[in-house]
């Protein structure tokens, strides 16, 4: 959990924490209920908790290795605009390498229970 005067890009800690331990639960907590997930790299959007569950499911059904390094974090006031620069690397269920990632941009408010939550969450984005 956040605290107020917490950096935004603890929502980006908090993410990687909950996914490397298979929390996906845990991951949908961080998005508001009217959230956009933007699902693949064509831009299909995906809406709210139940967008983002599908979307993080799908990458969870993959399995592998997670890493997730924060670009930047600018807030003014209770938004922030945040990128990351993200990997998902290991060997699917047919015994074949994958290795993907990419530089995200997102949007996030800072709610009163001190928890930064997503608005906008595109993977993609910052490419």
């Amino acid at each position: 959990m956040s605290t107020p005067d917490a950096e935004p890009s603890t929502i980006h800690d908090i993410f990687t924490r909950c996914y490397k331990a298979g929390d996906i639960e845990g991951c949908v907590s961080l998005y508001e209920d009217d959230a956009v997930f933007i699902s693949n790299e064509d831009g299909t959007p995906l809406h709210g908790k139940a967008g983002a569950r599908e979307a993080l499911q799908g990458f969870n059904a993959y399995g592998g290795e997670f890493s997730l390094r924060t670009r930047y974090a600018i807030r003014t006031g209770d938004l922030a605009l945040l990128s990351n620069e993200w990997t998902l690397t290991g060997t699917d269920a047919n015994g074949q390498p994958f290795d993907f990632g990419g530089r995200s941009a997102e949007i996030a408010r800072l709610h009163p229970d001190g928890q930064w939550r997503y608005v906008v969450d595109n993977p993609w984005g910052g490419q």
